[in-house]
């Protein structure tokens, strides 16, 4: 066992709440002591693009819908999480209580690769700076490239794969919910959650040693908080989707075995502006389960929002789109057809 896993199963216990862990990751726990997330929050950039300390978690998470020369799709996913094991403010150095957590993935039709970092904060193996925006662990990066924000690139690397993007936005971020504020559950918990869906990308993906030149788009989301999920809820469904009309959609159900799903979503018209979608106009119906070691996972889904007329069928690029990380979840391109047709994103937790 190397020492970064050393160290992530000494923080493991904290990092999930212990025995008395709720829902994915712990995700549902108790949050005494730590920043709450609140409505009427006033965002500002690019200070937001930085690092929240008070709350426990945060993370930095980048999907991409990518395709070859010849048309062929590809999917890759890069994301930095930023655990706090205890609140308060941060200590220095090896005392410091944050642990950083690192996945990146790539998808093909017949291949899904995904590789998964850690590091201690404190001693600068990991973290993320606000202005210019730069976010790394190790040597997997995402950062701002240019003073006015529209160009970014994102790179990792991993044994069997690695990918280099370009990542060009023509229109600011969007806040998700109440103006920021998303409400994750009827009892209150929440985030403060941004996206910026309007990336275009170029770049270069490798794959087993095959180099692969792609075009695309990309979605990323920002969030932090410091519980996520009510204590009887289990994970979620997200769906990240740019429609063909150039229109985005995300929509998510927070799944609890003992009650409906909590829904809710926005809709992002051409020109960026947003409108959120409660949960009474958000339908989600899984179809059809793929079956994933001892876990089935919904990866055919019928998505409908009432007040657009939206129904849609979702399949996945590669129903065997699984990070078997130390937090396991779906996450994977898909393509769409019905009343609109598109491509985007599912992740799928606590299966």
């Amino acid at each position: 066992m190397n020492a970064r896993m050393l160290l992530f199963c000494a923080a493991l216990p904290l990092l999930t709440g212990g025995a008395a862990a709720q829902g994915f990751a712990g995700m549902g726990s108790a949050h005494e002591g730590y920043a709450e997330v609140t409505p009427g929050r006033t965002f500002a950039f690019p200070q937001d693009h930085g690092a929240h300390p008070g709350f426990r978690t945060e993370w930095w998470y980048l999907t991409a819908n990518l395709k070859d020369d010849a048309g062929r799709a590809y999917g890759a996913q890069w994301t930095l999480f930023r655990q706090a094991t205890e609140p308060g403010a941060e200590r220095d150095g090896w005392a410091s209580q944050i642990v950083w957590m690192g996945h990146a993935a790539v998808t093909s039709a017949t291949q899904h690769l995904f590789a998964e970092s850690f590091a201690r904060g404190g001693v600068g193996q990991a973290g993320v700076v606000a202005e210019p925006f730069r976010a790394w662990i190790d040597d997997w990066t995402f950062a701002q490239q240019d003073a006015d924000a529209a160009r970014w690139r994102v790179a990792a690397k991993s044994a069997n794969f690695r990918y280099s993007l370009d990542l060009t936005a023509d229109k600011p971020v969007v806040l998700q919910g109440e103006a920021g504020f998303s409400r994750k559950s009827p009892q209150g918990q929440a985030s403060y959650y941004y996206s910026q869906p309007f990336f275009a990308v170029s770049g270069v993906v490798v794959i087993e040693g095959r180099e692969i030149k792609v075009t695309g788009r990309a979605w990323m989301d920002r969030e932090w908080t410091s519980q996520y999920l009510a204590a009887d809820q289990q994970g979620w469904d997200w769906f990240s989707l740019h429609l063909a009309s150039g229109e985005k959609v995300m929509l998510f159900r927070m799944r609890n075995a003992k009650a409906a799903p909590f829904c809710a979503g926005t809709w992002i018209e051409v020109d960026g502006k947003a409108t959120p979608l409660a949960s009474h106009d958000v339908d989600m119906e899984p179809l059809a389960e793929t079956e994933i070691g001892a876990r089935l996972m919904p990866t055919r889904w019928r998505i409908g929002v009432k007040s657009r007329a939206l129904a849609i069928e979702t399949a996945p690029l590669n129903p065997l789109s699984f990070n078997a990380t130390s937090f396991a979840y779906w996450e994977g391109p898909i393509r769409f057809g019905g009343s609109a047709q598109g491509e985007g994103y599912l992740e799928m937790t606590g299966y």
